[in-house]
């Protein structure tokens, strides 16, 4: 795994629907014409009560597992997780290189998971992703071979952002994906650092990040490959030295604010139509003093979703970075990011207990009032929609 999923956490651990929900009974209150009769014999109404309670727990970790991407270590899908995708309780599966050792490995490991998806009781397309950003942040061998940083320096840096965008495309509709997760829209203030030491940015210019990072998900997208700008609200004032591994949660310091220079890439991004927006772990003091992104209900719900108008999927960075440790384990994590308005759940340490918690969390706090579940349905509906359009 490349370093900087496993290690950045400068508030991050980087790579960095309105569609109908199934059946009625998936999430729905029993009604008076369900229930058992009290005229039935001795002991049934308990009985049945009983089988309803279970029929509805089931159908909520059906629904909490519908928010939740799931992975696994090395190159081949493990029981559990092919377990869960037959369920219906994944939306999808993130890939990583441990998981790839060779071309028809991989077309074999992702023909086994779509047919998993495919004899679930209500088959969805599942959502099969990867960070093939460009240069040095590619999980699959090929294209695109250009950093961002490089695109954004050629010749004619609208052209090889949308070359990029296209190659990314079908790196990942030739290996049977149809997510990336890319591209990186973080503005950098200073040369070299956190964001533009690895060449992940495409530049100090707002303007120029907004144009360069619609013209890549507009080609890929185009290819039938969704794409995910990263990292909301920005995560360009990071300094190089960062500590990446440890917690806390960095702040950010005064930057990003309203109306700051890393939201320009954020508004072209959804203008061109974007379909999922990954928020950053960081903390921004001028947005949420208390909470890193993917937690905040101010930054997603108010400033991504009210103030800029995004409609599409929202997805968190890795829900096991160590910068989150102060947060609690992963069933808190979940429960946090689901109030924050976080759609989708990455569970990505490679540990399918890891989406296994945070289903049970979801599904937990969904019965017992906790999570709302007009805002839980809406979210689900986001995802499935997301992965009803998709092949």
């Amino acid at each position: 795994m490349v370093p900087f999923r496993s290690v950045a956490q400068f508030g991050v651990v980087l790579a960095v629907m309105g569609a109908a929900l199934g059946p009625a009974p998936l999430g729905s209150p029993v009604r008076p014409q369900d229930a058992p009769s009290a005229a039935s014999a001795p002991g049934a109404p308990n009985e049945g009560n009983a089988a309803m309670a279970d029929r509805h727990q089931e159908d909520s970790r059906v629904l909490a597992g519908r928010r939740i991407v799931l992975s696994y270590p090395g190159p081949t899908p493990p029981a559990g997780v092919l377990r869960a995708i037959r369920e219906g309780r994944a939306a999808g599966v993130i890939l990583f290189g441990e998981n790839i050792t060779s071309p028809d490995q991989l077309a074999e490991a992702v023909a086994v998971l779509k047919q998993a998806a495919a004899e679930a009781p209500h088959p969805r397309t599942l959502l099969l992703m990867t960070d093939q950003e460009g240069g040095k942040v590619r999980r699959l061998p090929g294209a695109p071979e250009l950093s961002a940083r490089r695109a954004g320096s050629a010749a004619d840096p609208v052209a090889a952002a949308a070359d990029s965008g296209a190659g990314a495309a079908r790196t990942l509709a030739d290996a049977g994906l149809n997510l990336n997760l890319a591209p990186v829209l973080d503005v950098y203030d200073t040369p070299d650092n956190f964001i533009d030491h690895s060449e992940r940015s495409y530049g100090q210019d707002p303007a120029k990040v907004a144009e360069l990072g619609a013209a890549f998900l507009t080609a890929q997208q185009g290819l039938g490959v969704a794409a995910t700008a990263k990292h909301f609200p920005g995560l360009g004032a990071g300094p190089r030295g960062a500590n990446t591994a440890a917690p806390p949660v960095p702040r950010t310091g005064p930057r990003p604010a309203r109306g700051s220079r890393g939201e320009a890439p954020y508004r072209g991004a959804i203008a061109a139509g974007v379909r999922l927006v990954m928020a950053s772990w960081a903390v921004y003091p001028a947005l949420d003093p208390d909470r890193p992104a993917g937690f905040s209900p101010r930054i997603i719900q108010g400033e991504l979703r009210g103030r800029l108008g995004f409609e599409g999927v929202t997805v968190t960075d890795a829900m096991e970075a160590d910068a989150l440790a102060p947060y609690g384990g992963t069933g808190d994590r979940a429960l946090a990011a689901a109030e924050a308005g976080m759609d989708l759940l990455l569970c990505s340490g490679r540990d399918p207990q890891q989406g296994e918690d945070a289903t049970e969390a979801l599904a937990a706090a969904l019965d017992d009032g906790r999570l709302d579940r007009h805002a839980f349905a809406d979210a689900v509906a986001r995802v499935d929609a997301l992965r009803a359009s998709l092949d």
